[in-house]
């Protein structure tokens, strides 16, 4: 049997995320090869999140992303509200809407298959439901463009529970434009 070090726990932990028990546990049944357990633990989730497959995702967050003449609006779904405010779902979401914005896709499925790095946002998303223990899911976007004389308004409420994207087109006044996504 190999000798499962701290240090080795810790590489694991930091590279994938997991809690410390299940770093370990992977590294024990591969007896030690860093990236077996890698491997482990992502056939692992892949199992995790299967089973997490038929639960209802109905809480969660709406997010904007706009950069120049491109907005995207999402919504990302978790089973709780108490996830949905959790630092590791909020910088998923942060994620996902800005590399939907940057793909443009027109559909869910061109959406889920949109890279973000090596992974396609539906691994990053499958990884995600691992990691935070509940079913994650996108369940709709946006993507709008406007002209440079136009402009975008976006309102995040009730700490992003209800998201709205505007564009004002005609005007480049972005207070006339968040006012009335408001």
């Amino acid at each position: 049997m190999a000798n499962i070090t701290a240090k080795l726990v810790k590489e694991l932990r930091d590279m994938t995320g997991v809690g410390m028990m299940d770093a370990k546990k992977a590294l024990v049944e591969v007896e030690g090869d860093i990236d077996k357990a890698v491997d482990f633990l992502r056939e692992k989730g892949l199992a995790k999140a299967a089973k997490k497959a038929d639960r209802i995702a109905a809480e969660g967050v709406t997010a904007t992303y706009v950069d120049g003449n491109t907005a995207a609006l999402i919504e990302l779904n978790s089973e709780t509200d108490f996830v949905a405010k959790n630092d590791k779902f909020q910088a998923l979401v942060a994620t996902v809407v800005k590399a939907i914005a940057e793909a443009k896709p027109a559909t869910m499925e061109e959406a889920l298959a949109v890279k973000v790095g090596e992974k396609t946002i539906e691994e990053l998303i499958l990884e995600g439901t691992t990691v935070i223990g509940e079913k994650l899911s996108l369940r709709r976007f946006e993507v709008l463009s406007k002209a440079d004389g136009d402009a975008f308004g976006e309102y995040l409420h009730m700490g992003g529970r209800i998201g709205v994207l505007t564009v004002i087109e005609g005007s480049d006044d972005s207070v006339a434009a968040k006012d009335v996504a408001m």
